[in-house]
């Protein structure tokens, strides 16, 4: 069996059970919005959002999005050692401790939305047992290889990982999360995230490479070399996607995929994070073109690769703040655009409403048709 057919025949099916937020759903809230108190479109791109929230929800109104779930994926990349990262590969394990202390970020912004975090070790290189099953239930390695020169994982390790995104996500729809939200955390993690979106794209190596944490220019030179040798490395394990992420990619990265296939199937929404993000979304969407229906861009990061994501991708970041933290933070900043879509779509009043409070005689309260189409 070649790659490319134990790829189709690994995923097999998979794509026929997947459905897309209902469409029947979407037109009955973009009929609601045109009934409100306001003039047509007049809330611009939140009335796509909301439509799209209610369309998730398969209701309209939608509910109020109150249970949102963060998970921080966690991996360390033997790549870091090769010196294209401003930051030493320990970080990760200190970062890791520091979210489940409820320090980072991503904890504080996460409390401003209400949202819960979770944090799970797939590849850290070090000891997290002390933190509990809860982080490191799903631990695949500690570390990489670097993917210049080997493969990041093998096989096995990559299928493993995959399979433990999907079994977080169902865990997470299970006990009644409405929406998700991807992070990531991993000293180094930007190389094997700008080596997919290259291959992915099909975009040249110079236009992939970003600064990451702050490095330098001889920083920039290294990992600009990284890439180099990982994509051509990764090229010829296209025909199957966790072949490439065994190549090229990481158990964090490979978790994330599994996330995004899984929540599409459980028809929860999701919102995206940064490059990581949309490295592993690439890959979600190779498998199965459905998944990125159930996916809102939060916001766009500095790194270039990202870009490119999201134009393959076909997604408009909610925020443009020039963020590169990771974690998920730029994702959660985006969130309270999405809940305040779904709560004007479901609570404001009825056009027809106001026009009762005028004197007779008072407008038709029939909502006007909307202006014809341009040439």
């Amino acid at each position: 069996m070649t790659e490319a057919q134990r790829g189709r025949e690994r995923f097999a099916g998979l794509l026929d059970a997947m459905e897309v937020p209902d469409p029947q759903v979407a037109r009955q809230a973009q009929q609601r919005w045109d009934s409100l108190a306001k003039p047509l479109g007049a809330l611009g791109r939140l009335e796509e959002l909301g439509a799209w929230v209610a369309a998730a929800q398969g209701i309209c109104p939608p509910e109020p999005l109150t249970d949102i779930r963060v998970v921080v994926f966690a991996g360390d990349h033997g790549i870091a050692a090769s010196g294209v990262s401003a930051y030493p590969p320990a970080v990760t394990m200190a970062m890791v401790r520091t979210f489940v202390a409820g320090g980072a970020a991503v904890n504080v912004l996460a409390r401003q939305v209400g949202a819960g975090v979770q944090v799970l070790d797939l590849g850290v290189a070090g000891d997290t047992s002390d933190l509990g099953p809860a982080v490191t239930a799903h631990k695949v390695r500690a570390g990489t290889g670097s993917i210049d020169v080997e493969d990041a994982m093998t096989l096995a390790e990559a299928e493993q990982a995959f399979a433990a995104g999907r079994a977080v996500a169902d865990a997470a729809v299970d006990t009644g999360a409405q929406l998700l939200v991807t992070g990531d955390m991993g000293i180094g993690n930007t190389t094997p995230a700008a080596v997919l979106v290259a291959l992915l794209t099909k975009a040249e190596v110079i236009d992939v490479v970003g600064r990451g944490t702050g490095i330098d220019d001889a920083g920039w030179m290294r990992k600009a070399a990284a890439i180099r040798d990982a994509t051509f490395r990764g090229r010829s394990r296209m025909g199957d996607m966790l072949d490439l992420l065994a190549a090229v990619g990481g158990p964090d990265i490979a978790a994330m995929a599994g996330f995004l296939v899984q929540a599409a199937l459980r028809r929860t929404p999701v919102v995206l994070d940064g490059v990581v993000s949309g490295a592993a979304a690439l890959v979600a969407h190779r498998i199965a073109f459905k998944t990125v229906r159930w996916q809102q861009a939060g916001h766009r990061s500095t790194e270039p690769a990202h870009s490119l994501a999201l134009e393959r991708l076909g997604l408009t970041p909610l925020v443009e703040a020039q963020m590169r933290l990771g974690e998920g933070t730029g994702a959660l900043v985006a969130v309270p655009t999405l809940q305040a879509a779904a709560a004007l779509l479901a609570q404001m009043t009825l056009l027809e409403d106001v026009l009762a409070l005028l004197p007779e005689p008072r407008p038709d309260a029939a909502v006007p048709e909307p202006p014809p189409a341009g040439p």
